[in-house]
């Protein structure tokens, strides 16, 4: 049995589906050759979305090892939404107007959630968990299946992508983009861990996993094809075959660029393409440059 199922199966029930019975059911659906929308499906999705909202389950999860795991069905259950879903008008009276899946339309918060949301347009999307202690600055996108944990900032202009997994105490500063994975369903999200600094204008995507504490410098794009050199170390970030980019523990990684070889015309011209460069290790005087976020709380 699975960490999802381990925690969540013995204990919860929502309406008449159980977790066990309710994932076995979407996996029937999403494999099914009948692409009609089966008779139970409606009662089905909200159960499941709920369980998005709520937290209960995720699209990845870390495991005892520290390891990631993704959760397939969870990715299969979402694209049932959308396929499933029809477009329905959401056109407020104010005249603010929007159209969207049936299944997917703006997530409702009230302030007990303990979100902090500064008006300016900002949309968190069904089928997304946002912990108390999050501030989100306007304006901000969270996507359906995206995990946000506790005390995390969002800044102005930043995108939490579909499943994206967010953990504790992160700052995503202004413009800063994560990237969504939702299919292939078996493809790690983009996973940023606790206590992670993003910085501005930068941009993590293709199922990037950021360990805990890593700092992500302004303007920064990682993608799977963007090599990370250690310059602390002297050596590349090693992938394993058919295995996402890690960037290591409390990493300070600046965007840097390196020349190209792969032809006369580019050596000829001087060129240089993206990567990615630690240049240090997390240390006091790094946290230190940081200290004036918890007093913005």
């Amino acid at each position: 049995m699975n960490r999802t199922d381990s925690m969540s199966v013995k204990c919860y029930k929502q309406g008449s589906h159980k977790l066990k019975d309710l994932k076995n059911r979407i996996v029937e659906i999403y494999n099914s050759p009948d692409r009609d929308k089966p008779s139970d499906f409606d009662e089905l999705f909200l159960s499941f979305r709920e369980l998005l909202n709520s937290g209960k389950v995720r699209a990845a999860e870390q495991v005892e090892d520290g390891s990631w795991k993704v959760n397939a069905w969870v990715k299969e259950g979402i694209l049932l939404g959308f396929r499933f879903g029809v477009i329905e008008d959401y056109t407020t009276n104010s005249g603010f107007n929007y159209y969207d899946k049936s299944t997917y339309p703006l997530r409702p918060s009230v302030a007990e959630d303990g979100i902090r949301i500064v008006p300016g347009g900002t949309s968190i999307r069904a089928g997304s968990y946002v912990a108390p202690g999050v501030v989100i600055m306007p304006p901000a996108y969270i996507n359906t299946g995206a995990w946000v944990g506790p005390d995390t900032m969002i800044d102005s202009h930043a995108l939490v992508g579909s499943c994206a997994q967010v953990g504790a105490r992160v700052h995503l500063s202004a413009a800063a983009q994560i990237g969504g994975v939702l299919e292939p369903v078996g493809a790690s999200p983009v996973i940023v861990e606790d206590d992670v600094i993003i910085g501005g204008n930068s941009g993590i995507y293709e199922g990037i996993t950021v360990k805990k504490g890593a700092v992500i410098g302004a303007g920064t794009v990682l993608t799977a094809s963007v090599p990370v050199y250690d310059l602390v170390k002297g050596e590349r970030l090693k992938v394993e075959r058919g295995q996402s980019l890690v960037i290591p523990e409390n990493a300070v990684v600046v965007p840097g660029s390196r020349p190209m070889r792969s032809c006369d015309y580019a050596i000829e011209h001087g060129l240089q393409i993206n990567c990615g460069l630690i240049i240090k290790y997390r240390d006091d005087k790094t946290d230190a440059a940081t200290a004036l976020e918890e007093l913005l709380r």
